[in-house]
């Protein structure tokens, strides 16, 4: 049985925590000016007990500030720094108005480098706070405690991008058991393994049959807008939280532009891809980390290849054309995991297969040699990629790149993976590798592009090292 945390019990435990920082934060300032004396000597020994009656005045003038600037309201998604300048600019408000109470009370002791120290260190606390909140909500919600049952109701791109963005997302607290959309249960928006349980009507049935259901993404196309009221009614009815995804031309926010045009306002849309600015920064990092895995990649890979070649007759190395950066072919490096004919038997064992959509794979396959298994289980097979990389032909992260027989049974949308270049590792490989299915790779991979940035770059090989080491997934 899944506990849910709601919204209320983070709110209030995270007011209780504020409050009890905000008084440690002031004492710590005490400390700073009048025993240890930073940055300012002074003569005068004020006991603590003075400031007793100026510590709860500005923790009441503080939780006044935090509320007028919604310190308090958790925004799911939001960045760390924009969470903590919050907390900083009503820390700094609520300050100041200490100081204009100080100047009318008139209080037997006060100090204005107290303060300073107080702003300091409760903004400093509550920051770290925040971040140890971060970290223990995203442990429980990547596996599955705590988390909101969430419903799609909707269809087309706007849908698929709220279902990419939870799976991309675990931290966020949803765990998405379901879609509606506007036709028969045979339609499929490519959701991977999140079931279609019926279309929009079925709503208002699923809703008083199934109390697990905590939230609903509203989102219908433009031409069904006249809809949505009754869907947010329905939800209403039966106590579930609505929340309204507009389509905007059936296009994600982040390849949305708003600017204007000699006063104009105007909207336009981006294809979800890199910019030429985000790929020579990608391109740097691919070149900076290759060079300083080169000796160390090097090591392991002659000792490697000399294991791949006493233990079974063939190559070393594995040369396969894949598909890479808009459709171009290109031979990506593996080292030898199977045995020689192993191509030659892929027919036979397609019955076999475990995988979704167009990819290939067998947990236990039978063509994989003694080393092979142990070198796929680590993905060490992979290191040649080190050299893909090198050319130009890949990337440290990004979308796997498939076979062309792959693309060929590729669906229109599925074709957006290909707008970068190919990666050794990528989102999907740190959210699940093999266990997912075809279509939620995709989704991960979509998302990846449309959301790119150094830092997210950098938390996937981050993660990606605890994947290797502890061979998730992996087969």
């Amino acid at each position: 049985m899944n506990y849910r945390l709601g919204h209320g019990t983070i709110r209030n435990l995270t007011i209780i925590t504020d409050l009890i920082l905000i008084n440690l934060g002031f004492i710590l300032a005490y400390l700073t000016r009048y025993e240890f004396r930073w940055f300012a000597t002074t003569t005068i020994q004020v006991p603590i007990e003075v400031y007793y009656g100026q510590m709860l005045l500005l923790t009441i003038l503080l939780v006044v500030t935090f509320i007028q600037n919604r310190v308090w309201v958790r925004r799911r998604g939001e960045f760390w720094i924009d969470e903590v300048s919050r907390v900083g600019y009503a820390t700094a408000a609520g300050v100041a108005l200490m100081m204009a109470f100080t100047f009318f009370i008139q209080p037997l002791a006060f100090s204005r480098l107290l303060l300073i120290w107080v702003l300091l260190f409760i903004v400093l606390l509550i920051a770290f706070a925040r971040l140890v909140r971060r970290w223990i909500l995203d442990f429980l919600y990547r596996r599955g405690i705590g988390v909101d049952n969430a419903l799609i109701v909707g269809s087309g791109e706007v849908s698929r991008g709220i279902i990419r963005t939870l799976l991309a997302r675990p931290d966020l607290g949803y765990n998405a058991v379901g879609y509606l959309d506007e036709g028969s249960r045979e339609n499929n928006i490519g959701s991977g393994r999140i079931p279609h349980l019926g279309s929009w009507l079925d709503l208002k049935s699923i809703l008083s049959t199934q109390s697990i259901v905590n939230t609903v993404f509203i989102a219908v196309p433009s031409r069904e807008h006249h809809k949505v009221e009754d869907l947010v009614r329905v939800c209403q009815q039966y106590g579930v939280n609505a929340r309204v995804v507009p389509d905007l031309f059936q296009m994600s926010l982040n390849r949305v532009e708003f600017n204007n045009m000699a006063g104009i306002p105007m909207l336009s849309t981006r294809e979800a891809r890199i910019s030429p600015a985000g790929k020579t920064v990608k391109r740097i990092l691919d070149l900076l980390i290759v060079f300083l895995l080169a000796i160390p990649a090097g090591i392991i890979t002659i000792v490697t290849a000399v294991a791949v070649k006493v233990e079974s007759v063939g190559p070393a190395f594995f040369l396969q054309d894949r598909v890479g950066y808009q459709g171009q072919r290109f031979k990506m490096a593996k080292f030898r995991s199977m045995v020689v004919d192993a191509d030659d038997q892929k027919a036979a064992l397609r019955a076999m297969n475990e995988a979704s959509g167009p990819i290939f794979k067998i947990k236990k396959d039978p063509r994989l040699t003694r080393v092979g298994r142990f070198i796929r289980r680590y993905s060490l097979d992979e290191l040649p990629q080190l050299y893909n990389v090198f050319a130009g032909d890949m990337s440290l992260v990004g979308p796997r790149p498939p076979l062309a027989d792959e693309v060929a049974q590729y669906q229109a949308w599925h074709m957006q993976r290909l707008e970068v270049r190919g990666g050794i590792t990528g989102l999907w490989q740190v959210s699940g590798r093999s266990d997912l299915t075809f279509d939620e790779q995709c989704l991960l991979d979509i998302y990846y592009i449309e959301n790119w940035s150094l830092a997210l770059d950098l938390r996937i090989l981050l993660q990606t090292i605890p994947h290797i080491l502890f061979g998730r997934g992996a087969y």
